[in-house]
């Protein structure tokens, strides 16, 4: 595989440099100037020696390797001011001396500090939900292992179940999508953060394992984001689920996982599928992509979207959103769709249905939000037009067939952090960016208020499996009740001032209902 120099790239740019002509002709160089239904444990609680390193070969490749294979260097995906010594081989203490955790630079805590009290700003149910843990400890005596990636708004999370009286260590699910400085603010605060932005895949796992595998804690609680915990955790520590109450599971890859567990008998514990709650599938799918599906292809590309033609594999809620934001920008949008509802809705909802190979030779941006694998394939991009641009907008890497284009003929050309130039032996080139891994989280930000609506349904569904009565849950995966739904919608509606009208006691009467809800059945499709 052949990849340019960085150094002569740099030369040419310089020996390249503009000319000024001044007045008196002297020359003069120019200036030059990144589903089942659960119930309450407790209504009032819904408030009111580094280790050996692990081969890769030691996991099941088919399973796994969606979150984590890298091929590229990890110091190009590091601020450049950060040395190139790996996190694991420093020595690093907090301010009160704990060493409890590894992460890229713990000087940086500081200005991780600053975005965590911003993103607090932008999370009003879980700052309520700290509020009202002031008195009482509803996750007191829980040991919460996660895997999620390490973004502001997680830490929020972390330090509102710390408040409500949880011990937590936690990992990150994606190799790119750590904050440095937001990592570096945990382990400062005291949190055991294992995480740092460009693991390797060896990294990625040594990280989890440091979590897990630590003497004298065990972990009683999981909340995880892809299954990669949960498949870490039975390859390796299958006896720990004897004292595991439940697992909290978020993405769609993590849910596909916990099902395929649950149908082969293999389920060890009670599980939460907080991933098809109606506030997560509504909120943080839908208007969290539909907002940082353009800032992710903005901050990497600069490109303008006005009547560029895209394509948008997949046309569930992510694909929804990300379809809604590039045709309001301007954009000509085709869908790919495998379920006919969904294929029905895009078209009522003005996009043309295709198939791939039908606009494959025409798209500028090829976008993946299917949660399937190989919907890219290796043939699709060879037949791409020249500059054409190639994302993920799904949880895992697989959508993409990045392998294929792991070949001597290719030549990779690093662009920028997280872009990537694919030449072709023609000269035809294709930007792929985060080399098909999930582009919001890889390459930009999201919006705090969404992923606070996610976060506080992650808190409430770990608070009731962790209370939960004996054999109220079985070894199976659930679905969070309505009631709960509603609950969490609540408590953000002030942020807009929003008044709620009330049911009168004869309406709910007429409908049947409680005049505090739920308001809709189990069955019904928001």
């Amino acid at each position: 595989m052949k990849r340019s120099d960085p150094h002569h790239q740099h030369q040419r740019h310089r020996d390249g440099g503009e000319a000024l002509v001044s007045p008196d002709g002297t020359v003069t160089e120019a200036p030059r100037t990144v589903k089942k239904q659960i119930q309450f444990a407790d209504q009032k609680q819904e408030f009111n020696k580094r280790p050996t390193k692990i081969g890769r070969r030691s996991l099941s490749r088919s399973i796994s390797q969606s979150s984590t294979d890298s091929y590229s260097s990890a110091a190009s995906y590091t601020d450049s001011s950060d040395d190139e010594t790996s996190p694991r081989d420093k020595q690093q203490k907090n301010s009160k001396g704990n060493s409890d955790f590894c992460v890229k630079n713990i000087k940086q805590a500081e200005f991780g500090r600053r975005e965590i009290e911003i993103a607090e700003q932008e999370m009003p149910a879980l700052m309520a939900l700290r509020k009202r843990a002031q008195g009482e400890k509803p996750l007191a005596g829980a040991k919460i292992v996660g895997c999620t990636h390490i973004t502001a708004q997680t830490a929020v999370l972390m330090e509102t179940l710390g408040a409500l009286g949880a011990q937590c260590r936690w990992a990150a699910c994606n190799i790119y999508s750590t904050l440095n400085e937001v990592a570096a603010a945990l382990a400062e605060n005291g949190f055991p953060v294992f995480a740092w932005k460009g693991e390797s895949e060896d990294d990625f796992w040594w990280c989890i394992d440091r979590c897990v595998n630590v003497e004298g804690w065990q972990p009683n609680m999981i909340l995880d984001d892809g299954g990669d915990l949960t498949h870490w955790i039975y390859k390796k520590y299958p006896n720990m689920f004897k004292k595991i109450k439940g697992i909290v599971e978020e993405s769609v890859t993590g849910v596909h996982r916990l099902y395929q567990l649950s149908k082969a008998g293999k389920l060890c514990v009670p599980a939460m599928n907080v991933n098809d709650s109606v506030t997560k599938q509504k909120f943080d799918n839908l208007y969290c992509c539909r907002e940082s599906i353009l800032d992710g292809l903005k901050r990497t590309t600069d490109m303008m979207f006005g009547g560029k033609q895209v394509v948008v594999c997949g046309y569930g809620e992510v694909g929804k959103g990300c379809c809604a934001a590039l045709k309001a920008m301007g954009s000509i949008v085709y869908v790919t769709e495998i379920d006919p509802i969904c294929a029905l809705q895009a078209c009522m909802d003005g996009f043309r249905l295709v198939k791939l190979n039908e606009v494959i030779r025409q798209v500028d941006i090829v976008i993946t939000c299917t949660g399937n694998k190989n919907v890219v394939t290796r043939e699709h991009l060879d037949r791409m037009k020249n500059s054409c641009i190639v994302c993920n907008m799904g949880h895992s890497n697989t959508e993409i067939d990045v392998a294929s284009l792991r070949t001597p003929e290719l030549t990779w050309e690093r662009v920028r952090s997280q872009v990537d130039h694919v030449i072709w032996p023609d000269g035809k080139r294709i930007v792929l960016l985060a080399e098909g891994r999930l582009l919001n989280l890889s390459c930009s930000t999201v919006p705090p208020f969404v992923l606070s609506i996610t976060a506080t349904t992650q808190a409430l569904a770990l608070i009731e499996l962790y209370n939960a009565p004996e054999g109220r849950y079985k070894q199976d995966v659930y679905l969070l009740p309505k009631k709960m739904d509603e609950y969490v919608a609540s408590l953000h509606l002030p942020t807009f001032d929003a008044h709620l009208t009330e049911l009168t006691d004869e309406q709910a009467k007429y409908l049947g209902l409680n005049k505090n809800g739920p308001f809709k059945p189990n069955y019904y499709r928001y």
